[in-house]
């Protein structure tokens, strides 16, 4: 297919990589040029000045930005992709951004007869890199089966999830869940130092047993060595879990694990953890001074 692949971060550039190696032809746009530049120079693909110019021609456009705002920017106005689509064409969004702006987005691309999913992805940069992403998608059946075969380029699993905004709410559920998880391996791996076990040993038995999960063999080691220079960004776990929490507060739900994790990730932004891995959480436990002052102020809150 002609494909157009806007946003060229840590997860985009080897997404649209993909794509290309595997014989579809790629043309791309990135805010950074000289990115762009980049990559049409190590894939041999196209690359676009505009985000309309790169959908013009494009049976699907892949989107892949930082937030609600990023994608408006690069979806709208007169150099915007939804202008250089044609109808019948699909916008695909691998952003993880808000379910509100999915269904307003949808709307929009509906009055220009465009197709629009959600489709946020779970996997870091190493499941990028890797072609191993896990896809959760929202939209219209028809848009999906169109997309899906182009997606499964750089995914083990693309899960349609039901209407546009659900692929969304269920990256939410993803976010959930990696919170509370690391948050427990943390205190797990912290509590095992300071009662003087050999940490390596206690994660190896007890991964046979039900604590077992994918943070906890694939991160036990790098957070008892302290070392979180990789993966996915605390300020974008921040991001991800305000968009979370707003929804909550919408739709009712209780979250309060969540709420508490998203201060400890406050904390580890004080310390200077903005671009560490989200499994810094345990650096904050080993900053007791900081820690107790940021708890009180946190239990009281």
């Amino acid at each position: 297919m002609n494909v157009a692949f806007i946003g060229l971060g840590v997860m985009g550039y080897p997404m649209a990589g993909h794509l290309q190696r595997q014989g579809h032809r790629v043309r791309v746009y990135n805010r950074t040029p000289a990115k762009a530049l980049q990559w049409s120079a190590e894939y041999a693909g196209d690359c676009a000045d505009t985000p309309r110019q790169a959908a013009q021609g494009a049976e699907l456009v892949m989107c892949c930005v930082g937030n609600d705002d990023d994608l408006r920017q690069v979806l709208l106005g007169e150099q915007g992709a939804f202008s250089g689509m044609s109808p019948g064409s699909v916008l695909v969004d691998h952003t993880t951004a808000s379910a509100d702006v999915a269904r307003e987005l949808a709307i929009q691309a509906a009055e220009r007869e465009l197709g629009f999913i959600d489709a946020p992805v779970s996997g870091g940069q190493a499941g990028a890199i890797n072609g191993q992403l896990t896809i959760m998608v929202g939209g219209e059946a028809l848009w999906f089966a169109r997309a899906e075969p182009v997606m499964a380029c750089y995914a083990r699993r693309v899960q349609h999830m039901g209407p546009v905004g659900s692929g969304q709410l269920t990256k939410m559920v993803n976010q959930i869940c990696i919170g509370g998880l690391l948050q427990g391996l943390a205190e797990a791996l912290h509590f095992a130092q300071c009662a003087g076990l050999d940490g390596e040993a206690a994660m190896a038995v007890i991964s046979q047993g039900a604590a077992q999960s994918w943070q906890l063999e694939n991160r036990h080691k790098t957070m008892l060595e302290g070392r979180f220079d990789f993966g996915f960004a605390v300020d974008w776990m921040r991001k991800d879990l305000a968009i979370v929490l707003d929804e909550a507060r919408r739709n009712g739900a209780q979250l309060p694990v969540t709420a508490l994790v998203d201060q400890f990730y406050a904390d580890v932004q004080r310390l200077g953890g903005g671009r560490w891995d989200t499994s810094s959480l345990i650096a904050r436990l080993r900053a007791p001074l900081v820690a107790e002052n940021e708890i009180h102020g946190t239990q009281q809150a």
